[in-house]
């Protein structure tokens, strides 16, 4: 544990001295972060102007949900989408063999290898929405410490998609595609689910399960929803990851070395 740990440190000091060269992309990404809340709160604005809301969900706490979900975005921005290129340019190019033939689990290696800073905006910005939402609703450090697991869940849930989706690369190579269709299914996670008819609710629940990245961890702070739903989510995160690990693992007995 302690080799992987000092390899992290070395891979990610490395990847933000290397971004940091480009100190503006910050600035825009700020920018653009800001702009995208923003695009967000007014399109939840426009359902509860008239005195309407989601059923159970008042003002407040929908910008829990929009809060969780610009966290993960910002995770998503900094540790899984770039990742998630370089795999397929691994493959593109033949440097897959390279990654391999290190004498460090290939999975982790492809995951962990670099980061983008430019989420960071979105993390800090969720962050602040999460921390005005919650003083609104008057929520205490207790409330936040409930949603510990499930937000750890939805983390690796959305982690596991977006790896198994790369994997797929090997086989087809140009997924580009289809990642805007998982990152367009994502963009549900904004609103609570309640807001979606009964059959979108049990696509984005248990085929796309886009409830428990937002949906239930907002929930968990509020203390409204069931520990049954948090048990399903500690399952599937559990379920998910095991299986990326054996989905990669089949699809290397697929690839094609460039040496071969």
């Amino acid at each position: 544990m302690e080799r992987y740990l000092q390899m992290l440190r070395l891979f990610w000091s490395a990847a933000i001295a290397s971004e940091l060269e480009y100190r503006l992309n910050f600035i825009i990404a700020a920018i653009s972060s800001i702009g995208s809340l923003l695009g967000s709160l007014f399109s939840l604005l426009l359902f509860y102007r008239t005195g309407y809301k989601f059923q159970g969900w008042n003002w407040e706490e929908a910008l829990i949900i929009l809060a969780i979900f610009t966290i993960l975005q910002g995770l998503s921005v900094t540790f899984l989408i770039p990742n998630l290129k370089r795999i397929v340019k691994h493959i593109q190019k033949g440097t897959l063999d390279f990654v391999l033939l290190k004498p460090i689990n290939s999975q982790f290696w492809l995951s962990t290898h670099t980061v983008s800073p430019w989420g960071i905006p979105d993390i800090i910005f969720g962050g602040l929405l999460l921390e005005y939402a919650g003083s609104k609703l008057g929520l205490g450090v207790g409330n936040y410490l409930l949603s510990i697991v499930p937000m750890v869940c939805g983390i690796i849930i959305l982690y596991s998609l977006w790896f198994m989706l790369g994997t797929t690369s090997i086989w087809f190579v140009r997924i580009y595609s289809v990642t805007e269709v998982l990152k367009n299914l994502l963009e549900a996670g904004r609103y609570p689910m309640v807001a979606y008819p009964t059959a979108y609710r049990f696509f984005f629940t248990f085929l796309v399960p886009v409830a428990f990245l937002t949906t239930v961890p907002a929930g968990a702070i509020l203390g409204k929803v069931e520990n049954t739903w948090i048990l399903g989510s500690f399952v599937l995160a559990g379920g998910l990851f095991f299986a990326s690990i054996q989905f990669w693992r089949l699809a290397l007995r697929y690839y094609t070395s460039a040496s071969s």
